[in-house]
């Protein structure tokens, strides 16, 4: 099946997730580590993408960003790219080091932020790199010691994470702490990994009346409402593309029409050269779609 298009939508929640390749570590000491923290902290500021959580664990990574104007594409590809340079040329190692492309989940953020910030900062403590929360709360590679005020990020928004759990910094840590110690025995979270409500094959718009649950988006974390409104502002671009699918109009098609065009009109030219009759064409005998829907 074809991979799906990725969502990116100026200041939507994405939670990110980055693997190794064949389930090899991407971090292989804390040289590795450090390189992209140093690369976090530069470009987050620089393309004004906010982050709220993130963990890393040595074969994967975790993140809970606000994408800035640009989206979160820019920034990803830079941070990645530089990072496999760096890793490659301090690990004497050439190839690939990521498992596909990054995963991005748009979130819905009033259902499922803090679930997240949780889920999120809890990865070392399931994944065994840390044994107690009390140690997870010093660790250096995760977004909850910052959270605590153990560590300094200053690239990373602590008080948005720690408004939603008082109005008191102190308070609100205190009560973080406890909602994340009851999260430990929850485990592995699929629910936390997108689903949300949707689709038809004859495009979204044909779903907007049915109130059924139907296949889910796992690109998108949320309610069917939240589906909706996430993909309209991604543009129509998803409808027009399904309309011309149904119109039979596939990469295929288009490339033999346009090859019926250009091999007619050079023969109308050699025709010409000839000092012959150039060759009579009726208008509907190449039918393209617009250049507006060619370019969706």
């Amino acid at each position: 099946m074809p991979r799906q298009a990725r969502l990116d939508t100026a200041g939507a929640l994405h939670h990110i997730m980055i693997r190794g390749i064949e389930r090899r570590n991407i971090f292989r000491n804390d040289k590795d580590r450090n390189d992209l923290l140093d690369r976090l902290a530069s470009l987050l500021p620089e393309t004004k993408t906010i982050c709220y959580a993130w963990s890393f664990i040595p074969n994967h990574a975790h993140f809970l960003v606000r994408s800035g104007p640009s989206g979160i594409a820019f920034l990803m590809r830079k941070l990645l790219t530089g990072y496999v340079v760096s890793f490659n040329h301090r690990n004497h190692r050439t190839g690939q080091l990521f498992q596909n492309r990054y995963k991005s989940i748009i979130c819905q953020e009033d259902a499922y932020f803090t679930e997240l910030v949780r889920y999120i900062h809890l990865n070392p403590l399931r994944a065994k790199v840390v044994s107690t929360l009390a140690e997870l709360d010093r660790f250096a590679y995760s977004g909850h010691s910052a959270v605590m005020g153990k560590k300094e990020r200053s690239w990373q928004d602590t008080d948005y994470v720690l408004h939603f759990f008082g109005k008191d910094a102190g308070d609100a840590r205190k009560a973080y702490h406890s909602y994340v110690e009851d999260g430990i025995h929850q485990g592995k979270r699929e629910e936390l990994s997108g689903g949300g409500l949707i689709r038809s094959p004859g495009g979204w718009s044909d779903i907007k009346g049915q109130r059924q649950r139907t296949k889910g988006d796992r690109r998108i974390l949320g309610d069917s409402n939240f589906v909706l409104k996430i993909l309209a502002e991604a543009g129509e671009r998803y409808e027009r593309r399904f309309a011309l699918k149904n119109k039979g109009h596939t990469l295929e098609s288009i490339a033999g029409k346009v090859s019926t065009l250009y091999t007619s009109a050079r023969r109308i030219c050699s025709r010409r050269a000839a000092g012959k009759q150039p060759l009579k064409l009726e208008a509907s005998s190449v039918i393209l779609p617009s250049m507006t829907s060619m370019q969706q």
